[in-house]
């Protein structure tokens, strides 16, 4: 059995990398980058030049990051009182350039990126933010303490109300104001943001059944074109719709909603 040989981490000569930094096997470090002292990168890591990655930051495998990203630094919150506060990246993430990730604002605490994000250029994650897995943000803004959920889409330049949840394979529109809780499988838009449809795109490229889409479809029409209450229309797609696991998600993610759901 032949072993594996590592492949040397590549760091331009202009970059500043902390002795203390944990740099991976193949990762490459372009010009002007500085990476703190309490700054962990996995293998396979390729951020291009002018990135900064400070605090108790930890990187997976393979992320490329693009010019003027700044990645784990304090919180803007102005609760913070210090302590050790945490960043977390999984793998294969693109994060371009101009985007800013910061870290936790309480002792403990974490912001955390799952994998297999588009992160576009110019979007803002703030404080305790909960990424999922293959999300796409579009130049939008994330406050505190929202989670987003895997295969989401948040169009340009939108803004995310903090502690709101975004839910999984939902799509928010371009330039929408998100104050509250936007329901899975949805498309919402405008100001403040409403739900308007069934996100049908999201669910085919996800691969979604014709089944579960026309399950999806009338939970649709139930929660938002009858002029039930929530708590009606919650009870009406338990009992009448067929028992699919995307229905019961649905289902759990509003009646788990605190800040209600955008309607």
């Amino acid at each position: 059995m032949h072993e594996v040989p590592q492949v040397a981490a590549v760091i331009h000569p202009t970059a500043v990398v902390h002795g203390r930094a944990v740099v991976g096997e193949g990762c490459e470090i372009g010009p002007y980058c500085v990476i703190g002292p309490e700054v962990v990168l996995g293998p396979g890591n390729r951020l291009h030049s002018h990135i900064v990655i400070d605090g108790d930051t930890v990187l997976g495998r393979d992320n490329e990051i693009f010019p003027f990203a700044t990645i784990g630094l304090k919180t803007q919150d102005l609760k913070w009182q210090g302590g050790t506060t945490r960043t977390v990246i999984g793998d294969r993430n693109t994060i371009r350039e101009g985007v800013t990730i910061h870290s936790a604002t309480g002792d403990g605490e974490y912001t955390r990126i799952g994998s297999g994000n588009h992160i576009l250029a110019y979007s803002h994650i703030a404080h305790n933010v909960v990424l999922g897995d293959q999300i796409i943000i579009s130049s939008a803004g994330l406050a505190g303490h929202v989670i987003v959920e895997d295969r989401a889409v948040i169009g340009g330049h939108s803004l995310i109300h903090q502690f709101c949840r975004i839910g999984s394979m939902s799509i928010v529109g371009g330039c929408s104001k998100v104050v509250q809780d936007v329901p899975p499988f949805m498309l919402v838009d405008g100001n403040p943001a409403a739900v308007r449809a069934l996100n049908r795109v999201g669910l085919e490229r996800n691969g979604i059944t014709d089944e579960v889409s026309s399950a999806l479809k009338s939970a649709f029409r139930v929660l938002f074109r009858d002029n039930l209450s929530i708590s009606n229309a919650l009870t009406h797609i338990e009992h009448e719709l067929p028992p699919l696991p995307e229905l019961r998600q649905l289902v759990q993610f509003i009646r788990a909603s605190d800040r209600g759901i955008s309607k």
